[in-house]
């Protein structure tokens, strides 16, 4: 095999999350490859409450060979509501997907632990928080921690979320800053709100006027009994980012209930319900940032950025842990078809960018549009209610069938589609 003949490809992985994790995965099934996740956390362990796992994430799991370990609530119905009086808007239904392949909602935890059973044992260092990253025109790139580790790499991964250091080193004037979306998250027994009506018969988002309240189950029923079955409870609240003056943290920190609950004073009785039951000193509050679209996801020819650290969209899609182990697979491929061709990490890190940056640019685009979509309607109606605003945002909900490229995307066949197209290429350059 013509990549083994190459020297050992140390590779530095900035970030223990899914894009991390799944990042050593698929790198360590290539030969002469020598992994090592850096996270600065003390213990690897996720903070939230579920994560979706789609079709779009299931087929990359089942890539990394750990589709099998992740199990969770199956999401057979979606309805959206108004979250004033709790009327129901829309209900979306996925029995159509094959069983294996339909939407769950997962504790963090359960795909984390998927992820790192899969981890080359060793491979991952904790309490590492990332200072420098300097490149070496001579070849690698020198990366400093705070503990004063130094190491050096020839490639470095920038799995390391919204406030990636790795991108700031690599584009420096590339900035993020706060949305005005503020979310609290926690998870809690089922047994506390089983008797609220329309709690757990169905997932649901209940719209408000300015955010909302989600919630959902997040444990496969057949696994785990009645009584250790919990429940996901999300809140979001929109304001205007420059009225906030207070410093705002993009990962959980603790919130109290009173804080969350007063933005819900004026939602369905069900969803005060259900908030006031959420025991004291569990809920953990997330602010929103983001950024523009980088016209790169490399650089120095031997750096990626994956995951938020690429596409700083703030979760817009639902998908996060989907696309950040996309991207880790898809760098897989790359390099090892670069090396069958006797191309340096440079050619590998141009098809990755190739096929990731078009597909984040065409996100960007996409939310662009549902935002000039919703300011038209405003325009157009000065005085629109918050009945009519619903109505607009409720329309333009996207879903399975409207962006099929995100939520049914394939990425083997992404992959797959790249060498016909190259190979097409090659025919008629002959």
């Amino acid at each position: 095999m013509a990549s083994a003949c190459f020297p050992t490809l140390r590779v530095a992985i900035i970030g223990g999350g899914p894009g991390g994790l799944s990042s050593a995965i698929a790198l360590s099934k290539l030969p002469n490859v020598a992994v090592t996740i850096y996270e600065q956390a003390r213990e690897l362990r996720e903070i939230g409450a579920g994560i979706q796992i789609g079709y779009n994430c299931w087929k990359v799991l089942e890539l990394l060979d750990a589709a099998a370990a992740v199990k969770g609530h199956v999401q057979e119905t979606i309805v959206h509501r108004n979250g004033l009086n709790g009327m129901s808007l829309k209900e979306q239904t996925f029995v159509a997907v094959a069983p294996q392949y339909r939407g769950q909602r997962v504790r963090r935890t359960r795909l984390q632990a998927a992820l790192i059973a899969k981890v080359p044992e060793g491979a991952i260092k904790l309490r590492k928080r990332l200072v420098s990253l300097i490149n070496i025109d001579e070849g690698g790139a020198h990366l400093v921690f705070e503990d004063g580790e130094e190491v050096i790499a020839d490639l470095v991964i920038g799995g390391d979320g919204i406030r990636s250091v790795v991108r700031q080193s690599v584009f420096p004037f590339h900035a993020i800053k706060f949305t005005g979306r503020t979310i609290w998250r926690v998870i809690i027994p089922k047994s506390l709100i089983v008797d609220i009506p329309a709690m757990t018969s169905s997932t649901a988002w209940w719209h408000g006027p300015a955010g909302h309240f989600y919630n959902s189950l997040v444990d496969d029923p057949s696994e785990t009994p009645e009584a250790e079955q919990m429940f996901e409870i999300a809140v979001h609240n929109v304001v205007p980012a420059a009225t906030v003056k207070e410093k705002r943290f993009s990962w959980g920190i603790p919130a109290t209930n009173e804080r969350v609950e007063s933005h819900f004073t004026e939602y369905d009785p069900r969803v005060r319900e259900a908030l006031s039951r959420v025991p004291e000193g569990l809920c953990k509050e997330f602010s929103a940032f983001a950024g523009q679209r980088l016209e790169k996801v490399t650089a120095w020819d031997k750096v990626v950025l994956i995951g938020d650290a690429s596409h700083p969209l703030t979760g817009a899609f639902g998908s996060g842990a989907a696309f950040a182990m996309q991207d880790s697979w898809i760098l897989a491929q790359a390099i090892a078809h670069s090396r069958s061709s006797r191309e340096p990490l440079a050619s590998a890190l141009a098809i990755f960018d190739s096929i990731r940056s078009p597909y984040y640019h065409r996100m960007y685009e996409h939310l662009d549009k549902q935002m000039k979509t919703f300011q038209d309607a405003k325009v157009k109606n000065p005085e629109q209610t918050f009945q009519e605003s619903l109505e607009v945002k409720i329309k333009g909900l996207g879903g399975i069938d409207t962006i099929s490229w995100i939520y049914q995307n394939n990425i083997q066949r992404v992959w797959e589609d790249f060498l016909s197209a190259e190979e097409s290429a090659g025919i008629c350059n002959e």
